[in-house]
């Protein structure tokens, strides 16, 4: 631990981003070559584009490259950069190219994936990370994002970004397999699971020479619905990560005091423009839905099913079809074994037929969302209904009817006790 700031009722400041980042280049030992790993725009309410920003300010020309950590997500837009990054030369911005750009730093042994998956899974796992990472023409990596709630791997960043937002194919679809065949609702909103022991076994075995140092943030909403910033941690090792994870779940967590049996969420346009992020909305809100409920996804800029091309392929031709369909279709088809991370995301975006999901998308038609299992419905009609702009998040009366909304589903998880 080199720096850790904040609490459930804090809200820093800019002055306190500068104490961390300056805390962090000092023990890095005053590095002249820095490889800064910030996440993409899909986590633009980390605040890590503005921690970017002061760290080029504050380091000038000793940062030589941004790498956003798109893992398997769109490139970057020049636009979204501008946005998310205000100030930094874009000429700096490299793009990861999961399926080509990346360096093998070592293997995690098979025998270790079967004793965390409680021997659900005997495959050996890749430590895989983009080239610039593993060229060693970096004298400090500083990987930048947000710790929250997540699906694959209970409580996001820290090495995932390494591993996952800068690995390679193999890497992440085994990750995402593990995570989906050990069971997600085992995982979200816990720091220590199967996914996480394989990347901190990598992190020890593999990167101890590479000086990675990581700056997390604790995002949570202020008295005013604000989003802030209520923790800032730095350092270079698990016991950062935990501290964060730590407040995270304090401040992101919603344990609701009864089973919900309706939910809406909505999908902000900026961010959201698949169901491969799209399904947040169904993995952080599953554990609150009672048996029989309904989840309705308000989703104006959702397009696509995938971010990439064959992952968008998959997810139309197999569709969210609940675990068992799913597990035997991996076994039947190589296409499907073959891109392990889509079959997980269709697991984590079944309801195993326990509550519905009506889709209301602005870019798909009623025969695609039907297609892979979701119900649909006309966006303009549920809005008209559902009006975001009149929903508080939390419960809502709406024509007589208990309904919970959730503005962004990405800022947090929530749950029933009998499911946590």
């Amino acid at each position: 631990m080199i720096f850790q700031k904040g609490s459930e009722n804090a809200s820093l400041t800019a002055d306190d981003i500068g104490e961390c980042i300056a805390a962090v280049l000092k023990a890095a030992g005053g590095p002249r070559k820095i490889l800064a790993v910030p996440p993409d725009f899909t986590r633009y309410y980390s605040r890590a584009g503005e921690i970017t920003a002061l760290l080029c300010g504050m380091a000038g020309d000793r940062v030589k490259a941004v790498l956003p950590a798109l893992g398997t997500h769109s490139p970057m837009t020049g636009g979204q950069i501008a946005h998310m990054f205000p100030g930094v030369d874009i000429s700096l911005f490299r793009e990861h190219d999961w399926r080509e750009g990346i360096s093998t730093l070592g293997e995690v042994p098979a025998e270790f994936i079967a004793e965390v998956s409680e021997g659900k899974l005997n495959y050996s796992w890749p430590a895989q990370v983009d080239v610039l990472l593993a060229g060693g023409a970096y004298d400090a990596i500083l990987s930048i994002g947000q710790v929250v709630p997540h699906e694959v791997v209970g409580m996001a960043n820290y090495n995932k970004n390494i591993f996952v937002g800068t690995g390679g194919v193999d890497g992440i679809n085994k990750s995402h397999y593990l995570g989906a065949v050990y069971g997600m609702e085992r995982i979200m909103g816990r720091a220590d699971t199967p996914v996480r022991q394989v990347l901190n076994y990598a992190s020890r075995a593999f990167t101890a020479n590479m000086n990675i140092f990581y700056i997390m943030t604790v995002i949570g909403a202020d008295d005013a619905g604000q989003l802030v910033i209520k923790g800032l941690f730095g350092g270079d090792d698990e016991e950062c990560f935990e501290a964060a994870s730590e407040l995270a779940l304090k401040v992101n967590f919603t344990m609701v005091d009864r089973p919900l049996d309706k939910v809406v969420v909505y999908l902000d346009p900026d961010e959201y423009k698949s169901t491969w992020l799209g399904n947040k909305s169904i993995y952080r809100s599953r554990m609150a839905i009672a048996d029989g409920g309904e989840l309705i996804v308000l989703a104006p800029g959702v397009k696509e099913f995938g971010e990439d091309g064959e992952i968008d392929r998959l997810i139309r031709k197999y569709g969210y079809s609940g675990t068992p369909s799913v597990l035997d279709a991996v076994e039947r088809n190589a296409e499907l074994k073959a891109n392990l991370s889509a079959a997980a995301h269709l697991i984590h975006g079944s309801t195993e037929g326990r509550f519905s999901v009506t889709y209301c998308p602005g870019q798909l038609s009623r025969e695609e969302v039907e297609e892979v299992n979701f119900s649909y419905a006309d966006l303009s009609e549920m809005t008209t209904i559902y009006d975001p702009k009149k929903l508080e998040d939390g419960m809502n009366r709406v024509d007589g009817e208990d309904v919970f909304y959730i503005s962004n589903p990405g800022l947090g998880l929530w749950a029933h006790a009998d499911r946590f």
